[in-house]
């Protein structure tokens, strides 16, 4: 985009679905970050069937979102399929509140990552064709900057409602927790409303042909581009080693709630403007920014040895997550033809969800280890996220695609 041509408007789907994701991630991040406390406290569930429930969830959600944007590609429409995802993850949340076994925790879980599975690719195959071309990273930043900013609010609420009624109490209790789930519930239903109402079907364009459910079909930029990515990914483990990391280094549980806001409140400020610059310089310039930016904040945090550092870094970490995550889906978009986009975005995701599992048990085994294997200390994890970044840094230096924007 040229410096002297004015901005466009974002057009109306994006703003719409923004405003579904902000509601969304309002409900959702009250309820997540207060439910393996509220497992483990109120209802004495092992850490062991915490991480099965949370494994299975996220595997049938990776699973599901490839299928269902193969379908919308398909099915040439993208709506119906976005609503009904947003529309069961609603519906799921009230078991929480009537929860007193970790099954039904778990069929809530489930209800709440299947809808997400069935969501996400067609919601972002239409947010890429409701945008020109030359519009995409700044409709994906803004995207991005919503759904975070959804997740710090609700975040302040759940501790809000926490402070108030438990004021100083190490543990969580029930009924607060019960408090936090009907006050999610009406966001839920909200954003469900705002998409059903406010998006408007847009055309798949390209030819009106059966897409192939199959890897090979989506062509060799975006295939070599998801390789790097699932790279990348491999030493890319779950945020809580980090939270374990702060806590190792004698961070209070205050001091992590609070780093934890700092953290989405830096992801959200740096998703805008990444997404536009990636309009004007590239899609993979400002990717490799944040792989790098992510690289160094891994190895900082294997070095760590105050908590003044722990915090530090994983504010610059929050960057990381704004430069690249709606980049990355800007350059989905970019790298394969329209009628392929469901499909495309359903691999992407599935590949980024796929490869926690792995990524988060190998970080196990380095930090603590397992029998005779691994065990070599909690700087263990970030070397490894280190070096993999660095690796996947260089795959995509060399990376010339045909397809998108330098």
């Amino acid at each position: 985009m040229a410096e002297n041509e004015p901005r466009r408007k974002l057009p109306r789907n994006v703003r719409v679905v923004a405003i579904t994701s902000f509601l969304t991630d309002v409900s959702s991040e009250m309820v997540i970050n207060t439910l393996p406390l509220f497992m483990k406290n109120v209802l004495g569930v092992k850490t062991s069937v915490i991480g099965l429930i949370e494994g299975v969830a996220e595997s049938a959600s990776s699973l599901l979102k490839m299928f269902s944007g193969w379908l919308s590609d398909k099915l040439r429409k993208r709506k119906a399929l976005a609503v009904l995802g947003y529309g069961i993850s609603a519906l799921s949340k009230p078991l929480f509140y009537f929860a007193r076994s970790w099954g039904v925790v778990a069929a809530a879980r489930w209800g709440d990552r299947v809808g997400k599975g069935i969501r996400t690719a067609p919601r972002d195959a239409l947010v890429a064709d409701s945008t020109p071309a030359a519009q995409r990273g700044h409709a994906f930043g803004f995207h991005r900057a919503a759904d975070t900013a959804g997740a710090f609010c609700g975040l302040l609420i759940a501790l809000a409602i926490t402070w108030f009624l438990q004021k100083g109490s190490g543990e969580l209790l029930g009924g607060t927790f019960r408090i936090i789930v009907l006050a999610s519930l009406l966001p839920a239903f909200i954003a469900v409303i705002v998409l059903a109402l406010g998006v408007r079907e847009t055309p798949v364009s390209g030819a009106a042909r059966l897409p192939k459910f199959a890897f090979k079909s989506l062509g060799g930029d975006f295939r070599y581009f998801v390789i790097m990515v699932g790279i990348f990914e491999l030493g890319n483990s779950s945020d809580a080693f980090i939270i374990l990391r702060a806590q190792e280094r004698g961070l209070p549980v205050a001091g992590i709630l609070a780093m934890l806001l700092a953290f989405n409140f830096v992801y959200s400020a740096v998703s805008l403007p990444a997404g536009r610059l990636s309009d004007r310089v590239g899609r993979r310039r400002v990717l490799m920014a944040g792989w790098a930016i992510y690289a160094v904040a891994y190895l900082g945090l294997a070095m760590a040895r105050s908590t003044a550092h722990i915090i530090v870094l994983f504010v610059v970490y929050g960057a990381y997550y704004g430069l690249s995550f709606g980049t990355g889906k800007a350059l989905v978009a970019d790298l394969v033809p329209a009628e392929s986009r469901g499909m495309a975005y359903g691999t992407y995701n599935a590949v980024l969800g796929l490869t926690d599992l792995p990524a988060s048990f190998l970080a196990g085994i380095l930090w603590g280890g397992t029998g005779k294997w691994g065990g070599f200390g909690p700087a263990a994890p970030f070397y490894f996220g280190a070096l993999m970044a660095l690796l996947a840094l260089l795959l995509i230096a060399r990376w010339r695609p045909t397809a998108s924007r330098p």
